[in-house]
């Protein structure tokens, strides 16, 4: 059983920048893709979360949804075995709780159901 955890969230202003960074306890994402994911405020609990970028550890490659590639970078660290989501040029809409989350789906998994481990999730908040 794998264990997520985010950290790295906080309060920006709007053209700022923030990066997340997403570990495991088993400290191996050997055979998973991971994703990052975002549910904005005021949404109904169990409302679909959407993904915002994801990379295969084993390949490397990645996904971006198409409204934030340019602004956010998604990237891996092998020897911390780290995923990282750099955030630049925020906007207030970029708002939110951001989750990290493993899949073993296989091929480009992207949407919420097709993660198996999720973190608590963490605050993004970029003001005007």
């Amino acid at each position: 059983q794998q264990q997520v955890y985010e950290s790295g969230g906080g309060s920006v202003q709007a053209g700022g920048s923030l990066r997340l960074s997403c570990a495991a306890t088993r400290r191996s994402f050997d055979t998973y893709t991971v994703g990052w994911f975002r549910q904005a405020p005021g949404l109904a609990l169990g409302a679909e979360r959407k993904i915002v970028a994801s990379i295969s550890w084993k390949s490397g490659n990645t996904y971006y949804a198409d409204s934030l590639k340019g602004r956010f970078t998604i990237s891996k660290d092998t020897a911390e075995i780290t995923v990282y989501l750099q955030m630049n040029n925020l906007k207030p809409e970029d708002t939110g709780m951001y989750y990290c989350a493993l899949s073993d789906y296989g091929s480009r998994p992207t949407h919420d159901y097709e993660y198996d481990y999720w973190g608590q999730g963490i605050q993004v908040t970029v003001s005007s």
